[in-house]
């Protein structure tokens, strides 16, 4: 059973940036990875995800231009690097794994598993 381990959240300014990392316990091989966000009182949303055939990549409108996913199989570790942060990014980030074969990746599926506990990602002046 994969375990993942999200890590790198914390208090930032408008406009400054997070790096959260995704960690996981054995050989991502070929999963895919994505990241996902849930604010107080609003409905999980997906952010991002990188593929685990061909790490095609994939953002929500949302964060288009400001995130960037990364994996590093070597470390087993997936990374969400966030910039330009807006004080409506704040949440807990959690990451989790899914298969889709040869397809890319689609954090809207409902294929999703192994989630994280989270790490909380804070944007205020």
């Amino acid at each position: 059973q994969l375990q993942l381990v999200e890590s790198g959240g914390g208090l930032v300014q408008p406009g400054g940036s997070l790096r959260l990392s995704c960690a996981a316990s054995g050989s991502l091989g070929y999963w895919s990875i994505g990241w996902f966000r849930q604010a107080p009182g609003k409905e999980r949303e997906g952010v991002s995800c990188v593929s685990g055939y061909g790490g095609a990549t994939n953002y929500a409108d949302s964060v288009m231009g400001r995130f960037t996913i990364s994996r590093d199989n070597a470390k087993n570790t997936v990374y969400l690097q966030m910039n330009s942060l807006k004080p409506e990014d704040t949440a807990v980030y959690h990451c989790a794994a899914g298969t889709f074969g040869f397809k890319d990746c689609d954090t809207s599926a409902v294929r999703w598993g192994n989630w994280g506990r989270g790490t909380q990602g804070t944007v205020s002046s």
